[in-house]
This record gives C-alpha cells, structure tokens and sequence, in this order.
C-alpha cells in the first residue's frame, strides 16, 4: 500500500559476488526480478520468492536480496531470490509505476478504520484475488521446478498485500512450503483461511507488524496470528514501534530463518 523503507544492516564484514538479473525474467506469467549470489552454474539449496504491496513498483523488494546475501554471506551460495511484479498497473489511477496483485476500495478501508469497524472486513474475498493466486502458484511451481527443488525448499513472503497473498497460497500449494514471511500482513478470507490453516499442518511463519500501522491495524495482524496459531503453525510475531514497513529486526529474522533452512 506505502512504499516500505529499509533500515542499513550493521557493516558488512564480508563481501559476496552477487548477480540481479539487468532485465526481469518471465516466470510463468509474470515478470520476476532474480537475485542470488550462486555460480554460473550452480543450483539453489533454497528458492525464496517475495511479493511486494500495492502501489508499489514491481522492483520494490529487490533490494531485499542483496541486504539479506550481503550481511549473512552463509546464503550466498545457497539461497535464490525472486521477486515478482503484480500483474496489475495503477497508472490509470494516477500512481505512476504503481502495481497491484488485486484492486481496493482504499476509501472504504481508511472509513472502516475511522469508524473502528475494520474487524468487519476480515472474511473479505477481494475481487482478483483468485487469478492473483493463480499466477503466483505458477510461479512458484515453475521456480521450483527450476531449481530441481521440492515445494518444500521454497519460502514464500511478502509485503503488506503481497504478504497477504503469499499466505493463501502457501496454504493452498499441493505441499507445504518451507515457511512464509508475512511482512505487515492482515487477516482476509477469514473462513477460508481458517479451514486451509487447519488442514496444512505445522508451518514456520515469521510475520512481523508496526504498532502504530496506519494502514493495516496493528490489531489485525493479531487477529492473523491467532488464526495461524491456533491451526498448529509456529509463528514468529515480531511487532515493533512503528508503522507500514519492514524493521530491522525482522530482517534479522528472516536471515536466521533461511540460514536454518539451509543447513
């Protein structure tokens, strides 16, 4: 929804060769930005594929791949991050650049949570929603398969909006992936989600979220965690004094969770 910001990680003590694609590639339907530090020839031990937010630029998460890579070099040769664009351009609506997985009613949001009744829009199913899906699960298959590595290698994650599709499919892929990133995420598809959380089995799941969000309710990330929880995943919650972006500290999550998915 807002363009997040990143926080510099402490100096890098070592430095990694790493390569981002100079033009993005097609991944099933979707034009996806790679980062990874591998050689020319090597493979992935690990696929990680981070959905940015609304209104953002398909490239607003890239520079997550070299933040990550450069301050734990121990991923370098094993992790490949790919960054997909969200299929849908919100020129027409006067944000230039802008790019959106599903299209919201902004306005009914923002009334929702002045009124206090935001709780009133967890069991929303977004129109586009279901062809976001779609288009995300190719490119995960197809990333997968790639990499010649089971959906059980790949961690899905995201950005507010990109976060929140990134845990329907993880909760409706064929096997389970390796964990999800819920990056400022919110509660949709609430008895949906619930019944999908139940039938998937444990899941690790870091999900982080700024208290004083004023675009996504701090209190609405509880209401996801709770969901999650109580269908047996373990979740990692990280709040933090803040508002809709990524801390520190959640990055420094998300490397020690890849680190041990590598191992």
């Amino acid at each position: 929804m807002v363009r997040q910001s990143f926080r510099r990680w402490r100096r890098i003590e070592k430095k990694v060769r790493m390569s981002i694609d100079p033009k993005p590639r097609q991944i099933g339907n979707l034009s996806c930005q790679i980062v990874d530090a591998l050689p020319a020839d090597g493979k992935p031990q690990l696929v990680v594929i981070l959905c940015h937010g609304f209104g953002a630029p398909g490239t607003d998460l890239v520079g997550l791949g070299p933040e990550l890579l450069g301050a734990n070099p121990n991923l370098g040769d094993k992790v490949r991050f790919i960054f997909p664009a969200a299929p849908l351009s919100l020129d027409e609506m006067g944000m230039y650049g802008g790019r959106a997985w599903w299209h919201l009613d902004v306005e009914k949001m923002m009334l929702a949570i002045e009124r206090g009744e935001f709780r009133n829009l967890r069991n929303d199913y977004p129109d586009g929603l279901d062809e976001a899906r779609r288009l995300l699960t190719d490119v995960t298959l197809e990333a997968a398969a790639e990499a010649g590595l089971p959906l059980s290698k790949v961690v899905l994650g995201g950005f507010s909006q990109g976060s929140m599709l990134a845990v329907d499919v993880g909760l409706r892929l064929p096997e389970p992936p390796a964990a999800l990133c819920v990056l400022s995420g919110s509660l949709l598809c609430e008895q949906k989600w619930r019944e999908l959380a139940s039938a998937r089995g444990p899941l690790p799941i870091l999900q982080s979220h700024g208290r004083q969000d004023p675009i996504l309710p701090f209190e609405a990330a509880g209401w996801l965690r709770d969901l999650l929880t109580e269908a047996g995943m373990q979740v990692d919650f990280v709040p933090f004094d803040g508002m809709h972006t990524i801390p520190l500290e959640a990055l420094q999550k998300m490397s020690a969770l890849l680190e041990g998915l590598t191992d």
